[in-house]
C-alpha cells in the first residue's frame, strides 16, 4: 500500500475522540497505509498510553513523533507537511472517525483528476460538506449506519464537486500543488482551520481545485474553530470569502446530490460479508 497517501493524525487532547479515532483509523483503511501521529505536546499520560497500546496493533505501518514544547498547530503541522516533501498526504483530525474506504476514495479523486489540490469527504460536521443538510451539525453514526453510509457512496458516480475551500475534518492534499503554493501560513494564523482555508484559496489562485470527494465520509462530533484573530486575517487577505462562503451555504448546489446520496441510502442491502474489499 505504499502508493496510498501518507495520513497524517495532528494528536490532540481529547483522549476519548483520539482512542475513537485511531480505532476507526485501523478498522476503515487498508493494512500497511502509512500513518504519522503528530504531538505537538498536547497528549498527556491516558493519551500516550492510548498511542502506545495502538501502535502495537495496528495494521497500519505507524510512526509517532512527539514535541517537547507546543509551538502551535499550524506550525507544527507545516513542519509535519514540509517533512512528507511531494507526497500526498490525507489529514485527519484527531476527533475524526472514518467511514470504511475513506482513503482509496479521497486517492481515486487525485487520479480522476489532476488539477484537484484538495478533496474533502462528506461529514456530518463539514460545514460545507454537510451531510445529510449542508451547514448542520448531526451526531456521529454509529459503525452500522457509516458502514451504510459507505456503501451506498461506493454506489455512487463521483462527481467532485466545486468546495469553497477545504475543510479540516479530513482532507487530502496533492503533495506538489501545496508546495508549489507555499505551504501553511503559520505567521498569520493560529489555527489549522483557518490555515486550510487560506492555502485552498491560494491553491484555487493559481488554477488548483478544492473539490468534494462525494464517495466518500468521515465523521466529527464538531466542526473545527478559528483561534482568536484567525477570521479578521483571512478577511483582510481575502475580503471576499466571507461573502462567498455564505453565498454557497444559501444556495446549496450540492443539494440535489445530497438527496441522490440519500435515495441510494434507502437501497442498500445487508452488509457486505467482505468489507475489506472497498476499505
Amino acid at each position: 500500500m505504499s502508493d496510498l497517501p501518507i495520513v497524517v493524525v495532528p494528536v490532540g487532547v481529547d483522549d476519548d475522540a483520539l482512542d475513537a479515532c485511531l480505532a476507526a483509523l485501523d478498522a476503515c483503511t487498508p493494512p500497511g497505509a502509512r500513518v504519522w501521529l503528530a504531538d505537538d505536546a498536547q497528549s498527556g499520560p491516558r493519551g500516550y498510553a492510548i498511542v502506545e497500546r495502538w501502535l502495537q496493533s495496528t495494521r497500519l505501518r505507524a510512526d509517532y513523533s512527539r514535541r517537547q514544547r507546543s509551538v502551535g498547530e499550524v506550525v507544527h503541522l507545516d513542519e509535519i507537511l514540509k517533512a512528507c516533501g511531494d507526497a500526498d498526504v490525507a489529514v485527519l483530525a484527531a476527533d475524526a472517525v472514518p467511514a470504511p474506504g475513506w482513503l482509496s476514495r479521497l486517492q481515486a479523486s487525485f487520479a480522476a483528476d489532476g488539477a484537484i489540490a484538495s478533496a474533502t469527504p462528506w461529514c456530518n460536521a463539514g460545514e460545507a460538506a454537510s451531510w445529510p443538510r449542508i451547514g448542520e451539525i448531526d451526531p456521529i453514526p454509529d459503525v452500522g449506519d457509516a458502514e451504510r453510509l459507505a456503501r451506498a457512496l461506493a454506489q455512487m458516480p463521483a462527481a467532485h464537486p466545486e468546495l469553497p475551500a477545504a475543510i479540516g475534518h479530513a482532507v487530502l492534499l496533492r503533495g506538489a500543488a501545496r508546495r508549489r503554493a507555499g505551504g501553511l501560513d503559520a505567521e498569520s494564523y493560529g489555527s489549522w482551520y483557518a490555515a486550510l482555508t487560506d492555502l485552498s484559496l491560494r491553491l484555487s489562485g493559481l488554477g488548483w481545485r478544492n473539490v468534494l470527494c462525494d464517495t466518500a465520509f468521515v465523521a466529527r462530533a464538531g466542526e473545527g474553530r478559528p483561534h482568536d484573530g484567525d477570521m479578521d486575517a483571512l478577511a483582510a487577505r481575502w475580503p471576499d470569502w466571507h461573502a462567498r462562503l455564505a453565498h454557497f451555504l444559501m444556495q446549496d448546489p450540492l443539494r440535489d446530490l445530497r438527496q441522490r446520496l440519500a435515495d441510494r441510502l434507502t437501497q442498500v442491502g445487508p452488509p457486505d460479508m467482505q468489507r475489506d474489499l472497498f476499505l
